[in-house]
């Protein structure tokens, strides 16, 4: 065996640190253009044998679940932007989300610094891993495979950059000693550049993942998630009959509708069998450390169980048709019983919160609130979306019907019968609004790609400026750090 420990629960924290640090990189830094000092000698060295070579792909799964990758700066930019919530909690608590709420946030925002930040750690591990892995004497088809979901990861975290920055720096190598000063500090690429790289990483790597793990190691990129992944970039770039061949390949590898909406996103329903990937999460008995996913606790109903922020928002809660079983599944409402049994207390700030991220009080709390709650990326129900739009997009209505009327089902509602382009466009919007709310982030970037943001978000009162606001400010901590290499997006 080439581990001596399930990966799924035990990628801890600390191992962030490992393959950056010991080789001398400073991975644990905000910024991924901290470097040492040219001709510093490396204390210690990694990389040098398959153990190692396991544990600094670990370390890239751990950043995931990192604050400021599924936290506030992930929430503040993916959710509280769109229609589909507010900021929540109390009045003056984090003031600073309803810059993002009304889109007048400054490029001095940290939240901005933040985000990017934490997408670049992970890139910086990932390129850790494809510079050092292959020098590794060990077993090759592990060799290989741990490669791919190293690539498998640095697109995952390239596609939240250029969504949500547009031109950003590409960077296809660690940062050394021996880094020319063009790699430490790299100019911006544009965005058919980066969706590029994105394409071939997630080809690459859907060629050599496997469809399925041991229980050991479930968790972990497999074919199906970089061949959903690819799928879902290239909706962004409307390559339709790419979108239709992926998603149809993706439907096929054996995954089915969890039967229960509700029940998909408590513990028990962790990686079941809609599950494609979740940005795995849990309490480490000891190692409150290790248990730092705060997706849950930030969006947890105040007081009683987390922060009370980024709530649903009363037009999400207007959307949903009547009979929709994820109505229930996703808004959790103040003074309801859950099907867990617990009572959100009638005096909870808000009126509202997501129920998606609701932890019973029977799971363990000694390390804070809803640390074993997985962060669901992608699964069959978001697939069948896809299908469907890229299938309605092609003029194959009754394929598309069939794709979005799974999911229907599903949801308790009745089947979708037009014919009509533009008003199926419409409903397989709505359905993927519903679908995903509150759930991967998706639903801003959503609305800029369908052409609409400006006149949706406007309609709920935020102050949307078109050609402006379809990406977020550079960082100006990172333009300052570049010495001005790196230059404003528009309107900013």
């Amino acid at each position: 065996m080439y581990s001596n420990f399930s990966f799924l629960k035990r990628s801890i924290l600390s191992a962030l640190c490992v393959a950056g640090l010991a080789a001398g990189l400073g991975a644990c830094k905000d910024s991924f253009l901290d470097v040492e000092p040219q001709g510093q000698r490396r204390d210690t060295q990694f990389f040098t044998n398959q153990e190692e070579a396991v544990q600094g792909v670990n370390s890239i799964y751990g950043n995931l679940r990192s604050w400021p990758l599924v936290a506030f700066a992930h929430l503040a930019i993916t959710t509280v932007t769109s229609d589909d919530a507010d900021k929540g909690s109390v009045p003056g608590d984090a003031a600073f989300l309803d810059e993002f709420d009304n889109f007048v946030f400054a490029p001095s925002q940290g939240i901005l610094n933040d985000y990017w930040g934490g997408q670049y750690q992970g890139i910086n591990l990932c390129n850790q891993v494809l510079a050092n892995v292959p020098n590794i004497n060990m077993d090759a088809a592990l060799k290989n495979r741990l490669l791919a979901e190293a690539k498998f990861l640095r697109a995952y975290h390239y596609f939240n950059l250029v969504r949500a920055y547009g031109r950003v720096p590409l960077v296809l190598s660690p940062v050394t000693n021996a880094s020319t000063p063009d790699e430490i500090n790299p100019g911006q690429s544009s965005p058919e550049q980066v969706y590029a790289q994105i394409v071939t990483d997630l080809t690459e790597a859907g060629a050599v993942l496997p469809t399925t793990y041991a229980a050991a190691d479930r968790g972990r990129a497999t074919k199906g998630a970089a061949l959903a992944m690819l799928a879902k970039v290239k909706m962004y770039q409307k390559q339709w009959a790419d979108v239709l061949s992926l998603t149809d390949q993706v439907i096929g590898l054996g995954y089915t509708l969890a039967p229960n909406f509700e029940q998909m996103f408590r513990i028990a329903g962790e990686n079941g069998p809609e599950s494609i990937f979740e940005i795995q999460a849990q309490t480490i008995a000891g190692n409150c450390d290790a248990s730092n996913s705060q997706w849950a606790e930030v969006q947890g109903a105040r007081p009683q169980y987390g922060w009370g922020f980024f709530i649903p928002s009363a037009d999400l809660v207007a959307a949903f048709e009547p009979g929709d079983l994820r109505r229930d599944a996703t808004i959790l409402y103040r003074g309801e019983t859950t099907p867990q049994g617990d009572v959100i207390s009638a005096a909870s700030a808000n009126p509202y919160y997501n129920q998606k991220a609701y932890v019973p009080s029977s799971v363990d709390r000694s390390c804070g609130y809803g640390k074993d709650q997985n962060v669901r990326i992608l699964r069959l129900g978001e697939v069948l979306l896809i299908n469907a739009e890229a299938a309605n997009e092609l003029g194959q209505t009754t394929k598309a019907l069939a794709a979005v009327n799974r999911v229907r089902a599903r949801a308790g509602l009745t089947a979708l019968t037009t014919t009509d382009q533009a008003a199926l466009r419409q409903a397989i919007w709505k359905e993927r609004r519903l679908e995903l709310a509150l759930e991967n982030g998706d639903r801003f970037f959503d609305l800029v790609r369908q052409g609409r943001a400006g006149t949706v978000l406007r309609a709920q009162g935020k102050k949307f400026v078109d050609g402006k606001n379809e990406v977020f400010a550079i960082p100006q901590q990172q333009i300052t750090i570049t010495g001005g290499k790196l230059t404003q997006n528009p309107g900013y």
